[in-house]
């Protein structure tokens, strides 16, 4: 579900056609709709709610990686959501959002002895150990700041590796044994034990994300039922678990399915499996929430016909503001935002950077297209701007927000001066 459809033959946003946003902003650049934001953590939320008997206190932490532009952090902030951080910077963009700390997750499995500290100070809600050497690390950084003496030792949840890989490829699988995320299922108990017996830390958990993009639930399944069974065995062993960290990764429709598990049917799922465990949950989503809300608008620069009949279909953006394609062959549909009449054709969608890497897909079957006509990825709201560079010095994409007939820039496109001016030249070069 999203909220981008046409109006009088031309793509808007919500109530804002995207052609007086290209005009305004020019192209390309990315467009996010408040209200699919605020419809799927509403959905969510709710689905949650109707299971809290099972699910307990359950936090929703909104994946941070996934979009962590300012405003639409604080657009599900406002909404109770929390965040679930792999670094310093989220943490600051998280707390600069709104989110309070109470609702923050630290995941990520090399935070430096810094982020350690810094997380610690802030009061984030929960630190997710990901090995051995890091609660080691972790216990002597909160003895040096005194965490415990003020009545602060982290809480922390340990996150468990249960050898269940899944998602929607193997770039973006976490949780299989050759993955770098997680404590092996195996080793999890003992370092249980070890964080139970240290006064610097103070265990509550169990947490595990095993990929995303996922697009069936008897590997999420599988990861939430190993969980559960690590929790009976801890108890078992007169060790608290209160909390159950359930990671993210359901997949969305890039290709239009229709098939995919919905968002009450995981949530049930997930109920279903930890009835009776009484434990609060934590939820990550990032994608689910994000990827739909977001377009990136570009143009197009021309159509390059080639004797052997190849069509490429050359757009002003480029893998820099788009990466999914290049990086793991990632589908985005491609509508035109307003069609021409005529038959179908076939093109090669590019870019202008100068690598082979930057095409967007190969043979797709498009509507007519011309010079400067306008066009939309769409689900690219997530994994999108985040991972947008300045690569041959091209201004980094901005963002805009729309929320009914209304919208902001909410990061601008620098201007070439003001990338210079972030490299001072070294003095013997002046």
């Amino acid at each position: 579900m999203h909220h981008f459809d046409r109006i009088d033959g031309a793509l808007h946003a919500e109530g804002v056609p995207l052609e007086a946003l290209a005009e305004a902003v020019g192209t390309p650049f990315y467009a996010y709709s408040t209200a699919t934001l605020t419809r799927h953590y509403g959905l969510l939320r709710e689905a949650v709610e109707t299971h809290r008997a099972s699910l307990g206190d359950a936090l929703i932490a909104f994946a941070v990686k996934a979009n962590s532009n300012l405003s639409v952090l604080a657009t599900l902030a406002r909404m109770g959501s929390g965040a679930d951080t792999v670094s310093e910077g989220e943490i600051r963009r998280a707390l600069k959002a709104g989110v309070p700390a109470g609702r923050i997750v630290f995941s990520g499995v090399g935070k430096s002895d810094a982020e350690l500290a810094f997380a610690i100070e802030a009061g984030v809600r929960q630190i997710n150990v990901e090995s051995a050497v890091e609660l080691e690390r972790l216990i002597g950084i909160s003895a040096d700041v005194g965490a415990a003496d003020r009545g602060a030792a982290p809480q922390i949840a340990i996150r468990v590796n249960p050898k269940i890989g899944a998602g929607g490829h193997a770039r973006i699988t976490t949780g299989g044994a050759a993955d770098k995320f997680g404590v092996p299922a195996e080793e999890a108990p003992a370092l249980y034990a070890r964080a139970a017996a240290s006064p610097h830390v103070t265990p509550v958990g169990l947490a595990c994300h095993i990929g995303s993009q996922i697009t069936m639930l008897e590997p999420l399944e599988g990861a939430f039922r190993a969980l559960r069974e690590m929790t009976l065995a801890l108890r078992a062993e007169g060790f608290p678990v209160s909390r159950l960290d359930l990671g993210g990764g359901l997949g969305v429709p890039y290709h239009g399915q229709t098939d995919l598990p919905s968002i009450e049917a995981y949530v049930g799922m997930a109920a279903g499996v930890l009835d009776g465990l009484g434990v609060d949950t934590v939820f990550e989503p990032g994608r689910l929430l994000a990827a739909n809300a977001g377009v990136l608008v570009s143009r197009v620069i021309q159509v390059n016909a080639r004797s052997d009949g190849r069509r490429f279909l050359v757009l002003d953006a480029g893998m820099n503001d788009l990466m999914r394609p290049a990086l793991y062959d990632a589908f985005h549909d491609l509508v035109p935002v307003r069609a021409r009449e005529g038959a179908v054709g076939r093109y090669d969608l590019v870019g202008p950077i100068c690598e082979s890497t930057d095409v967007f897909a190969r043979d797709r079957e498009l509507s007519p297209l011309q010079a400067g006509d306008l066009v939309a990825f769409m689900s690219a709201g997530a994994y999108g701007a985040v991972l947008a560079s300045e690569y041959n010095s091209r201004p980094l994409v901005p963002e805009v927000l729309v929320d009914g007939d209304r919208w902001a820039v909410v990061r601008k496109r620098p201007a070439h001066e003001e990338m210079w001016a972030r490299e001072p030249r070294a003095e013997w070069l002046a």
